[in-house]
């Protein structure tokens, strides 16, 4: 009598599920604010006590029991404060601890970032509301006038406004991916300076993961166009003023490509090296769904 496990099939694995669309989920909570009018004050500058209390513990977590490590450069390039910080390539939750490790506490810095990403439960929500440093967008929302409102606000207190112009953490490891232009829109209505930060090794996350962050020297919008550029800055959405985006958006990738390339090596344990944990940690704080990493 034949055995009956052997004509047991394996199960094949589902796939996971596909991403709820951000319009969705802020149809589904009756409308989404964003910026600063999901804030309700003024983006402070100034680290508060209970800041500097989850940024340690933040520290003691990450470095401590998930034994992270980031090696981070380039620090004597960072302004006084004031300015945009600009990170690319982002691949996962981590990114924005990249960030904050390579900055100092104070002046502040304030994450344009996904709403529904991040707000995953109405405590989770009122809890950052009250910590402060993100100002949510919510893709297919009100447009971009909301988000420059913010970036203002944020540099005239002296502050630091970060963005990931990747507007996704799908993406290939060790290369940038195509940069949105709603950053460079930002940039060319705030004119402020603008602070590339090129981070790799956050594209899976286990026990030891190591990555790498590298502050390039502060620059502007018209050291970045060049000298072709006439110093024009079109009339606010126009069609003349997203072209600018754009050639804008290509002028920084072009300085932060090669610099993550040369980064993400390092980043990279051997394939038999032991990966604890990989998949919770990845997912950690990353909404079910697919990543592409091609």
């Amino acid at each position: 009598m034949a055995d009956g496990g052997n004509d047991a099939t394996p199960r094949r694995r589902r796939p996971p599920p596909g991403r709820i669309s951000p319009q969705a989920l802020a149809d589904a909570r009756g409308g989404a604010l964003e910026g600063l009018d999901w804030l309700g004050r003024q983006p402070e500058s100034k680290a508060s006590l209970l800041y500097r209390a989850m940024r340690l513990l933040a520290r003691a977590i990450l470095q401590g029991a998930f034994r992270f490590r980031i090696e981070t450069s380039g620090q004597e390039h960072l302004p006084r404060g004031g300015y945009l910080i600009v990170g690319a390539a982002h691949r996962g939750w981590m990114d924005p601890f990249v960030v904050l490790h390579a900055i100092p506490v104070q002046p502040r810095a304030w994450f344009l970032g996904s709403g529904p990403s991040t707000f995953t439960s109405r405590w989770r929500e009122s809890f950052i509301r009250r910590l402060g440093g993100l100002l949510p967008v919510w893709r297919g929302g009100i447009g971009v006038d909301v988000h420059v409102a913010s970036a203002r606000a944020v540099v005239a207190n002296g502050g630091v406004f970060a963005q990931m112009p990747e507007g996704t953490v799908s993406g290939p490891p060790g290369r940038i991916g195509p940069f949105r232009n709603g950053w460079a829109l930002i940039a060319l209505r705030v004119l402020a300076p603008i602070v590339p930060l090129a981070m790799a090794g956050t594209e899976e996350l286990y026990i030891g993961k190591r990555m790498a962050s590298r502050v390039l020297p502060a620059t502007s919008v018209a050291d970045l166009l060049g000298p072709e550029w006439d110093g024009v800055i079109p009339a606010e959405g126009t069609r003349e003023e997203l072209e600018l985006a754009k050639r804008l958006s290509a002028a920084l990738a072009a300085r932060l490509g090669p610099v993550v390339e040369e980064l993400h090596p390092a980043t990279v344990d051997p394939p038999d090296h032991a990966r604890r944990l990989r998949k919770r940690l990845t997912w950690l704080f990353l909404r079910a769904g697919r990543l592409d990493r091609e």
